[in-house]
């Protein structure tokens, strides 16, 4: 009989979850501009909520590989360094990772001075976003 691995399974659903986050972002929010965005409350909410959970899926994502690895990290935006690190990401990737950990957190805790900076820099980093997704998807199908 197979050995069952919850992390798998949980994984591979967070990723499948993720892209489709993603996809909204790309086809509904990404084009938007700060004045669309400041000046319609419901477009806030929406894009907010994309994006803080795009980031709190990949934290857990990233803390499952590794409490799998046996690799203890001290907060959110360790997990996303380590696990990029792991992964072999450059160190400018890693701070990236890093870094969005913290926008994450701007964005779980309302710091409303910094929400619209947090949507940014997600859309900018998104495409590192998708590759460690990748990266981590590609893991557990050969670890299968």
């Amino acid at each position: 009989m197979p050995e069952f691995r919850y992390a798998r399974g949980r994984i591979i659903e967070s990723i499948q979850f993720i892209s489709e986050e993603i996809r909204e972002f790309e086809e509904e929010y990404s084009r938007k501009t700060w004045k669309e965005y400041q000046e319609d409350r419901k477009l806030q909410k929406l894009m907010d909520r994309t994006v803080e959970n795009v980031l709190t899926a990949l934290v857990e994502i990233c803390g499952t590989f590794l409490t799998e690895k046996e690799i203890a990290v001290e907060s959110y935006g360790d997990a996303l360094k380590k696990c990029a690190q792991v992964l072999g990401f450059s160190e400018g990737e890693q701070e990236d990772f890093f870094k969005l950990a913290v926008q994450r957190n701007r964005m779980a805790h309302r710091y409303l001075n910094f929400r619209w900076q947090a949507i940014k820099a997600f859309h900018e980093r998104k495409g590192l976003v998708i590759r460690i997704i990748t990266t981590l998807l590609e893991r557990e199908k050969e670890e299968k």
